[in-house]
């Protein structure tokens, strides 16, 4: 079954935090959601409380995003190594502080949960889509999402080094497989941002690409598709901005410039990944807000399947990729319907 990657990314964060004392921070009243807790720290807050010491390290930041990410880049311009945690759509209140991290070039750490349409009966307001794209955007900002319990191991020693770079973490809130690794590429391959996770053969005629929880859903379409004797590639892709900051060899090895016929699976909208799947291929992900609903609902509904992961490659194969019309015919049927009932 694995283990939410909020769950390994708070066993990696206490990790980190037994080697780094000068690590701080907490979260927007969210600690027993986001699990953004060092254990065994005492809380900062004035003795005279009787709730803490100005010696401890987790900090109770109250419902205010856009303070807490202020006073972390204070924390960092002062030398400690600060982390900011809430659910992932609210990401939007810290928009500004998030981009001054970046300018400043100072390695805050933006740990976000809660982070596609899995938060499920939540509904719309809770469930982000369009956020990834806006931390994508942001220049100098590395963004995370891993896809299981290696993957964000890997991750963590690698941020636990930055010095000169913000990273945004992205956290699924649901439990996702840890991948056997004897059978799938190592995770060490988050480090290049981008790495071939599986292929049934190395000249492919479909390249695959996801990130977080929508990684298992990928292999899964990728059995499928080997099984019927499809020449498959599956490519994780954890950070695009590492990935593009690797050699242009190393780019293409991942995604040969002759295959033309690709699809990017993820629960977001599809703007980051018009320069991975070019004008041939297909993005299966959010057109529009989520709904209120059980997650295997939504999923369901909003076309998270294998099925439809192997059409939208069959598509893309007989160079029939899904045209920008029939987006929007989504939109309006979407629109349209009031309710899964």
């Amino acid at each position: 079954k694995g283990m939410p990657p909020r769950q390994s990314s708070a066993k990696a964060l206490n990790m980190v935090g037994k080697g780094v004392p000068w690590l701080i921070g907490g979260s927007g009243d969210l600690g027993p959601s986001c699990l953004a807790v060092l254990d065994g720290a005492d809380d900062f807050m004035a003795p005279s409380t009787g709730w803490g010491t100005y010696s401890g390290r987790n900090m109770h930041f109250g419902i205010r995003e856009h303070a807490m990410g202020s006073i972390c880049n204070g924390l960092a311009l002062s030398k400690l190594r600060p982390f900011g945690s809430t659910f992932f759509v609210f990401s939007d209140y810290m928009k500004p502080p998030i981009r001054l991290s970046a300018i400043m070039e100072v390695p805050c750490i933006w740990i976000f949960t809660h982070d596609s349409i899995g938060v499920g009966e939540d509904g719309p307001t809770h469930q982000p889509v369009e956020q990834l794209t806006s931390l994508r955007s942001t220049p100098g900002l590395l963004t995370f999402r891993p896809c299981d319990a290696n993957e964000t191991l890997e991750m963590w020693k690698f941020i636990a080094q930055l010095t000169g770079e913000p990273a945004a973490i992205v956290l699924t809130r649901q439990a996702v497989p840890t991948l056997d690794r004897k059978k799938y590429a190592p995770a060490s391959g988050l480090l290049k941002g981008a790495y071939i996770l599986a292929e049934s053969n190395p000249q492919p005629e479909v390249i695959l690409m996801a990130t977080g929880s929508e990684v298992a859903l990928m292999l899964e379409a990728h059995e499928q598709l080997a099984q019927e004797g499809v020449k498959v590639r599956s490519v994780s892709m954890p950070c695009m901005e590492l990935f593009k900051a690797q050699s242009l060899e190393y780019i293409r090895s991942v995604l040969p410039d002759n295959v033309r016929a690709r699809v990017s699976i993820e629960a977001a909208t599809q703007e980051p990944w018009g320069q991975f799947i070019g004008l041939d291929g297909e993005h299966v992900g959010m057109i529009t807000f989520g709904a209120s609903a059980p997650v295997k609902r939504l999923h369901q509904e909003l076309g998270f399947t294998s099925a439809e992961v192997r059409a939208a490659a069959k598509r893309v194969m007989a160079k029939q990729a899904r045209a920008y019309d029939s987006y929007a015919d989504v939109q309006r049927a979407w629109k349209k319907r009031k309710s899964f009932s």
